[in-house]
């Protein structure tokens, strides 16, 4: 077992929002999963309900000896939040939606030291906490990781593995990224739905616009540009990629690209840059034309309802509500699978590397596939990289993303169920 970081805090973790749904799932998975030396507490405005959760953490593993979680009574506000951060060397955030109730926990944990990792994919929200709290984390030496859950990290980090297969294997940079969501058959939780049909009540349309602009999140602008698309795919939203097949809009391109983006210029100008003529595009995988364009169409359908007031609020009251999520016996059958091809950057004159790879998870016993149940582990596996890994004490106060963590975490997460595969394609 790896050594912890010696640290002056009460708590290795404090999982903020341990009564939600996604909150449950993260706290049994560090009790199931996660080493039996750390010290750590579950939180939330109510006792009672966390105890509820504690008594399920103890059903889980009941092996874990006196290592099970400390409960903290804390209100949603500043000085609560920052007497917890306090507390904690990690803080996971799991209250949302994060553009109404996120920024008290960033804010704390920006300005008291505290690692931080969220669930969040409201990525007008992680703009603005990056331009509000950048030189606070600076300053206290916090290391903050927005956007560690299911709608962007599996993406980010299987772009890293591919980028990382040809450096190490061929020592090219990374010219071009396709991602696609080859299989999604995970039920959204009502908080994830919730936050759909919420955020453009908090936040302007303007902010919406800036933040998904090319490399709106990266702290360093890339001059090159991502390949435009043809005008039979802007009109149908279909492509076909060599080795993906045929692919459609992804609903999570622009969150995912945002991520991915700050992810090239985190690391640009280190020994895992991706390389000065790096793009990235995600689509999703479709049986035929048909319903490729069928999908499409419903995106673009939804991404109007979304800024259409009176649409937006009749559709939320018809969709799953917060603290809700698929039932157990139809998320057992459910599986998630990520495909990418990378092309390499090479010398002119010579022949470009090309690498494909896989990011998948299937459920299996007390861990079905469910976006909750992957999140958790996601950020629950993160937190413990931060806790352990060396290389993350060389990291300076700032925001960051998960595949800054690189190949640590992805060891962690091929333990917890969610594996990564890359290889050279044969031409």
């Amino acid at each position: 077992m790896s050594t912890k970081k010696n640290h002056s805090r009460q708590y290795d973790i404090v999982v903020f929002g341990a009564t939600g749904y996604t909150g449950k799932y993260t706290a049994e998975y560090i009790a199931e999963r996660l080493p039996t030396d750390l010290k750590w507490a579950i939180a939330g405005r109510s006792q009672t309900k966390l105890e509820e959760v504690l008594a399920h953490c103890k059903t889980t593993n009941p092996d874990r000896g006196t290592s099970y979680p400390s409960i903290e009574v804390c209100d949603l506000n500043d000085s609560d939040l920052s007497a917890l951060a306090k507390k904690t060397f990690i803080l996971i955030a799991c209250v949302g939606p994060f553009c109404k109730l996120g920024e008290y926990a960033f804010k704390a944990c920006a300005e008291n030291g505290t690692h931080y990792l969220d669930v969040t994919g409201e990525t007008p929200w992680v703009l603005r906490m990056i331009n509000t709290y950048s030189s606070a984390a600076q300053k206290s030496g916090a290391l903050l990781f927005p956007q560690f859950g299911i709608e962007s990290a599996p993406p980010d980090l299987l772009t890293y593995s591919l980028a990382s297969h040809l450096r190490t294997e061929h020592q090219a940079k990374t010219e071009d990224v396709i991602i696609s969501i080859h299989t999604f058959n995970c039920g959204p939780s009502g908080g994830t739905l919730a936050t759909v049909f919420s955020i453009a009540d908090y936040v302007p349309l303007p902010d919406f616009v800036a933040a998904y602009k090319p490399y709106a999140l990266s702290p360093k602008p890339n001059p090159a540009r991502v390949p435009p698309p043809s005008l039979w795919t802007k009109l149908t939203g279909l492509i076909t990629a060599p080795e993906l097949g045929l692919l459609t809009t992804s609903v999570a391109h622009k969150t995912d690209a945002a991520l991915v983006h700050r992810s090239w210029g985190l690391l640009e100008g280190t020994d895992r840059a991706y390389g000065p003529k790096f793009s990235f595009r995600e689509f999703m995988k479709t049986r035929n034309y048909l319903t490729g364009f069928g999908m499409h169409l419903g995106i673009v359908l939804l991404q109007i309802a979304i800024v259409t007031p009176f649409i937006r609020r009749f559709l939320a009251g018809w969709v799953r509500q917060p603290g809700t999520g698929p039932d157990e016996e139809t998320a057992r059958r459910d599986e998630i699978e990520y495909r990418g091809v990378a092309k390499g950057d090479v010398e002119d004159g010579k022949e470009k590397p090309e690498v494909v790879g896989k990011a998948w998870f299937r459920g299996r016993g007390a861990y079905y596939c469910d976006d909750d149940i992957v999140t958790g582990m996601l950020v629950a596996e993160g937190a413990d990289t931060l806790l352990r890994d060396d290389a993350a004490s060389k990291l300076e106060g700032g925001v960051y993303t998960p595949a800054v963590l690189g190949q640590p975490l992805l060891d962690r997460l091929e333990k917890g169920g969610l594996h990564f595969e890359t290889k050279t394609l044969e031409k």
